[in-house]
């Protein structure tokens, strides 16, 4: 399972998570997680599920059996980062973030 515990790191990394922070999200303890990190134990297919839908990517990229796309471009990796993000904003929180988004926009395309 070194596979996964090198695509957990690397997907993790792209989106600014902690070990602590994708372990949360979750719902799995700290030492759960980081023995899914190092390679010692492997997840059951609910577990993986969750830490899928943390990471927003599927069992086959972190299993390893195919790639999402995504290496190389930063763009994308930020685009991810700010969307994952948002999933724990208020709806408030996300209308505040949308009008400052289109604000540097507008700044940056005059």
């Amino acid at each position: 399972m070194q596979v996964l515990g090198q695509k957990l790191r690397s997907r993790a990394k792209e989106l600014g998570f902690s070990n602590a922070e994708v372990a949360r999200r979750a719902g799995l303890s700290e030492r759960r997680y980081g023995f899914y990190v190092t390679g010692d134990r492997e997840p059951d297919l609910s577990t993986l599920l969750r830490i899928c839908k943390v990471l927003a990517t599927t069992p086959n990229v972190l299993l390893g059996f195919s790639e999402d796309g995504r290496e190389g471009s930063n763009r994308a990796a930020l685009t991810e980062r700010l969307r994952t993000a948002s999933r724990a904003l208020s709806d408030h929180d996300l209308q505040i973030l949308a009008i400052q988004a289109e604000a540097l926009a507008a700044h940056r395309s005059r």
